[in-house]
C-alpha cells in the first residue's frame, strides 16, 4: 500500500488569513503550494469589534447561502457575505462577519468536485431510498450532500465510494435545529452537537436508525435534526485518506505532557472535542500563530462566536501527529475521551516512499 495518495494536501485543504478592507467585493488569494478552488468554505471573525458567528459556505448550496455552527438558525442568504468561488480562493462583502474594513479573519476551505455535483435518482439507480444530490471527491474524501427530507425511515447516497468516518449534518430550512456531528469512534447510536458545549449523545438510535454508515449510503431515522418531511438538509461527509486525513479519538492525561496522537502527516488543521462533560469544540491551525513553529497556542471554538484566544504551550503540530502541552479539561482533561478530525499539511512519508 502506498504511504499517501495526496503529496500536497495544499490541492484540497487551504487556510487563509486575511484582513477585511470593508468593500463589497474583496478578492481573497490562496498562498499554497497548489492553486486550491474552494467547495466548503469555513470563515470566523478574529478580531476588530464585536464576535461574530462563523461562516459557512459551500458551492452546492451556492453562494451566499449561510450556516453558523454556533447557532441553531437555518440557512439565511447574505448578500453581503462570500459571494464567490475562485480558481484560487473566493470573493467576499463588507458584512461584519466576512469582510469589516481592518478586522482579521481566518478561512479554512476543502475541495470537493469543483461544484459540479451528481443527482441520485433512488428510484432509479437503486442506491438509497431518498433522492439526494452530492458533490463527491473521492481522492479527498469529502462530499457534500443535500436533500430533502421524508419523514420516515431512510437512506441517502453520499457518492464517496468509502466509508464515512464523519458526517456533519444541518438542517437548512423552516425552524432552528442543532447541528448533529456523527463520529466513528463514537458508534452509530451516538451524535455530537457542533453548536453546543453538551457531551456526545449516547443512545441516539433516532438519529441514524443505529445503522453504520456504507460505502454507498448513511441511514436517517425520523428525527426532524435529520429526516422531517419536505425540508431540506446538508450533510458533509469524511472518509480517511492515509496522509491526508484522521479522524480519531484520544484519552487525555491531564498532564502538560499531555497524550501525542499520532495521524501520519504533520497537521495544517485540527479540530476535537470532549466526548463527556460540558466543553467547547475547538480548532488549531498551522497559520494564526505568529511565532514560527512550536507550540501552538492561539484557538477557535465552532461551538461559539468568541475571537480567537489563546493559552500558552497549547499543543505541537508534529512530523507525524500533534501533541497536547496543556493540562486543560478543554483538550486535555484526564481520562476523558475526545474525538477529532485533522488534516495535513505534509504527510509523514511520500507517494514513493520517501520521508518529507
Amino acid at each position: 500500500m502506498a504511504y499517501t495518495s495526496i503529496d500536497d494536501p495544499s490541492v484540497y485543504f487551504q487556510t487563509a488569513l486575511y484582513t477585511g478592507n470593508g468593500n463589497s467585493s474583496q478578492a481573497q488569494t490562496n498562498t499554497g503550494n497548489s492553486d486550491l478552488q474552494p467547495d466548503w468554505v469555513w470563515i470566523k471573525k478574529r478580531a476588530g469589534g464585536s464576535a461574530r458567528s462563523h461562516q459557512l459556505y459551500d458551492s452546492s448550496r451556492g453562494v451566499t447561502k449561510l450556516l453558523h455552527s454556533d447557532s441553531t438558525d437555518a440557512e439565511t442568504t447574505q448578500s453581503a457575505g462570500l459571494t464567490a468561488f475562485s480558481s484560487d480562493g473566493f470573493t467576499v462583502g463588507d458584512d461584519d462577519g466576512i469582510g469589516a474594513n481592518t478586522a482579521t479573519y481566518v478561512a479554512w476551505q476543502w475541495k470537493a468536485n469543483g461544484g459540479t455535483t451528481t443527482t441520485n435518482d433512488a428510484s432509479s439507480t437503486g442506491v438509497g431510498g431518498l433522492d439526494s444530490v452530492y458533490q463527491a471527491n473521492t481522492t479527498a474524501g469529502l462530499s457534500i450532500v443535500t436533500y430533502t427530507g421524508s419523514g420516515s425511515n431512510t437512506t441517502v447516497a453520499h457518492g464517496l465510494g468509502n466509508i464515512p468516518e464523519v458526517i456533519i449534518f444541518k438542517k437548512r430550512t423552516d425552524d432552528t435545529e442543532d447541528w448533529l456531528v456523527y463520529h466513528h469512534t463514537q458508534g452509530n447510536a451516538a451524535a455530537g452537537k457542533l453548536n453546543s458545549n453538551a457531551a456526545f449523545e449516547t443512545g441516539s438510535g433516532s438519529l441514524f436508525d443505529s445503522t453504520t454508515p456504507t460505502s454507498t449510503v448513511f441511514s436517517i431515522k425520523t428525527n426532524s435534526k435529520v429526516n422531517d418531511s419536505s425540508d431540506t438538509y446538508v450533510a458533509y461527509c469524511f472518509s480517511e485518506v492515509q496522509g491526508y486525513s484522521k479522524f480519531g479519538s484520544y484519552t487525555g492525561n491531564g498532564n502538560a505532557d499531555g497524550p501525542f496522537v499520532y495521524t501520519g502527516f504533520k497537521p495544517a488543521w485540527v479540530m476535537f472535542k470532549a466526548t463527556t462533560g460540558t466543553e467547547n469544540w475547538g480548532i488549531f491551525d498551522n497559520k494564526r500563530n505568529t511565532q514560527t513553529g512550536n507550540p501552538r497556542d492561539i484557538y477557535l471554538m465552532p461551538s461559539a462566536n468568541n475571537a480567537d484566544s489563546s493559552e500558552s504551550d497549547s499543543v505541537d503540530f508534529l512530523s507525524n501527529g500533534f501533541k497536547w502541552r496543556i493540562s486543560s479539561g478543554f483538550r486535555n482533561a484526564d481520562g476523558v475521551k475526545f474525538i477529532y478530525m485533522a488534516f495535513a499539511e505534509s504527510p509523514f512519508v511520500s507517494s514513493e516512499g520517501v520521508p518529507t
